[in-house]
């Protein structure tokens, strides 16, 4: 039997590089936590030498495991990824996150609970999406939401293939149903799936930022993993809004220039990477693709025939009845 939603643990991992709002977000995921104490986070600290977060309480010295790394020797966000995978320790949910997130009270019981849901179809589920905006007015968090059913995804606007590398831009689209819908793509910045993902599919440290989530969602769709896309995502995501100073990115020149390996070769060793596993047929171990499903089922389902290198329309928006 399924041991109910209260009686089962999650951890959290968070790559988080220079951000200013990482204490928010640990702070949010336990106090809007139903149940803090089945919660435990594992952040890959990205940070400059002498400002790392520094987490005295014994909340934080029992439930939070930190890899600390100077910023300077980060090598992109799969990287930290990665890295993060390597502090989950057999919690039953695995929840994947960027570090400047909002959660919504009771966010544990409604993810677990759907969760099951998912394995009620299928063992082998995953929920993802593009969360809901929110803004931070006067010190405050404030919801900013698209819809409060379900977010979507599609291939962005016109795009089509590049001939030198498989790279798709995806976008959010709202959608007008209150039960889980099944996708074909994943955001890396709020992944839940049961903890086994960790074995089943460790996250690639040789991508780098665009491409990754195509990679994981081939992976996980071919190795016969179901991606749903839930009502009511309990998480909000902190978009840069316009006017602001923007959050240090990896590829920020001030940092990116003082390396010896660049942001834009890290880059282009993703994409060859993604090029070579889709299209060279390359055998990437536990990093490639699956044979529960092949490529020509996923075009099938999806529109996306990665093979012919053409997109069709119900990959696009149009899949949503827009």
């Amino acid at each position: 039997m399924t041991p109910p939603a209260t009686a089962q643990t999650i951890f959290i991992s968070i790559a988080a590089y220079c951000d200013p709002m990482l204490a928010f977000t640990i702070a949010s995921a336990r106090s809007q936590a139903r149940d803090p104490s089945r919660v435990f986070i594992g952040v890959v600290e990205q940070q400059v030498v002498g400002q790392q977060l520094r987490l005295t309480d014994e909340w934080s010295r029992q439930h939070v495991r930190f890899t600390r790394i100077d910023a300077l020797e980060a090598r992109g966000p799969c990287w930290a990824r990665s890295l993060a995978m390597a502090l989950y320790q057999s919690e039953d949910w695995y929840l994947q996150i960027d570090s400047h997130m909002w959660f919504e009270p009771g966010w544990d019981d409604r993810l677990v609970e759907w969760g099951q849901w998912c394995e009620s179809q299928n063992s082998r589920s995953l929920i993802s999406c593009y969360p809901n905006p929110f803004e931070m007015i006067n010190g405050h968090p404030v919801a900013k939401p698209v819809t409060n059913n379900v977010l979507a995804f599609a291939v962005q606007g016109s795009a089509e293939f590049d001939k030198e590398h498989p790279v798709l831009m995806f976008e959010c689209v709202a959608v007008d149903r209150t039960e889980p819908v099944l996708g074909f793509h994943v955001g890396g910045g709020c992944l839940f799936a049961p903890g086994y993902i960790v074995e089943d599919l460790p996250y690639d440290p040789r991508l780098y930022f665009h491409g990754e989530e195509q990679a994981f969602a081939l992976r996980a769709w071919t190795h016969g993993w179901d991606i749903y896309q839930i009502p009511g995502m309990p998480i909000y995501h902190l978009y840069t809004q316009p006017g602001t100073t923007p959050r240090p990115m990896h590829w920020t020149p001030e940092q990116d220039e003082r390396r010896a390996t660049r942001s834009a070769a890290l880059e282009k060793a993703a994409q060859l990477r993604l090029a070579a596993m889709l299209w060279a047929d390359a055998d990437l171990g536990a990093y490639g693709l699956g044979r529960a499903r092949t490529l020509a089922e996923f075009a099938e389902f999806s529109g996306i025939d990665y093979v012919r290198r053409t997109i069709a329309p119900n990959a696009r928006k149009q899949r949503w009845g827009y």
